[in-house]
């Protein structure tokens, strides 16, 4: 019996189509001319360095004899440097008319704000984190939460992703994001507004949309979708980005399993919203929301009613 040998395949002839695919339409991503972008394994490395930054340990790095203050300015530092970068690339893809000396500064200039913007951040990660472990009765401790709850390693994703979307960081922040909700399960556009003390109970298959505003002290369960009811268009009809489409849950309010909440309403303070419900329209303060409860029938075996 002879080996065989590997074989190679020529796919000279089907090129011509394929290339064709590749003409720029408007609205359409066209990477010939390879310009180098930000990456997405390069992304999700750094968002694991911004949680062991903001929760030092939750990584499991051996740092014995480093004290503190030590192991934050290495971690700083270096996730600094890595995130500079990834920033660089992606103002040099968006605005390649600008200088890259100008770009080196806009780079810079946004990691400084970033860092400054640190100490606030990590403050609401560790409400939050309080906020699960008061939420939660089977939470044995805050660090439990800290180091295996998934919505602690989304919010700190998403509260450095906020910061870079409103310093109009391209491509960036919904990386950060996408990475998250790979890891998760749990979809926050990182233009959301979301307060203190946020707490995502499981978390698989929340979604929380770009104009969503969450306030203080919200507690929210999993299959939660805030989603627009629909998408604004211009007189050419293009859709309108960026418009107020999605909803404003104000403080204290409680959202249970799979409520859908759509468009640009207000769920008022204290309000608590049930499970299984689709809401489109105002929900009142200290008013709770819920499904009329259903009628249960009982069938034994042989289809006999009980």
């Amino acid at each position: 019996m002879k080996d065989c040998k590997d074989q190679s395949f020529d796919a000279t002839a089907f090129l011509p189509n394929f290339l064709g695919t590749f003409e720029r339409v408007k609205g359409n991503a066209n990477f010939y001319g390879m310009k180098q972008l930000p990456q997405m394994l390069e992304i999700g490395e750094i968002a694991n360095e911004y949680i062991e930054l903001m929760f030092p340990g939750r990584c499991g790095r051996d740092r014995v004899g480093l004290s503190l203050q030590e192991i934050l300015q290495d971690q700083l530092n270096m996730v600094s440097t890595r995130l500079m970068n990834q920033v660089l690339i992606a103002l040099k893809y968006s605005h390649p008319q600008e200088e890259e000396a100008v770009l080196k500064e806009k780079s810079e200039h946004k990691i400084k704000s970033l860092c400054a913007m640190l100490p606030e951040i990590r403050l609401k990660l560790k409400l939050d984190a309080k906020a699960g472990f008061e939420g939660d009765p089977a939470a044995r401790n805050v660090r439990e939460v800290i180091l295996s709850y998934p919505f602690m390693k989304t919010l700190v994703i998403h509260r450095i992703a906020h910061e870079l979307f409103k310093m109009q960081v391209p491509l960036i922040p919904r990386m950060f994001n996408e990475y998250a909700h790979k890891e998760t399960g749990i979809d926050i556009h990182p233009g959301a507004v979301i307060g203190a003390s946020f707490f995502i109970d499981h978390g698989t298959g929340v979604v929380i949309g770009e104009t969503s505003i969450i306030g203080d002290n919200v507690k929210i369960y999993q299959g939660v979708t805030l989603g627009a009811l629909s998408f604004p268009k211009d007189a050419c009809g293009e859709l309108i980005r960026g418009a107020r489409r999605h909803p404003t849950i104000e403080d204290n309010v409680t959202i249970y399993s799979n409520a859908t909440i759509l468009g640009d309403i207000t769920i008022g303070k204290n309000a608590v919203i049930g499970s299984n419900v689709w809401i489109k329209e105002d929900v009142p303060a200290h008013t709770m929301a819920i499904i009329q409860e259903p009628k249960l029938t009982f069938r034994d075996l042989h289809g006999r009613k009980n």
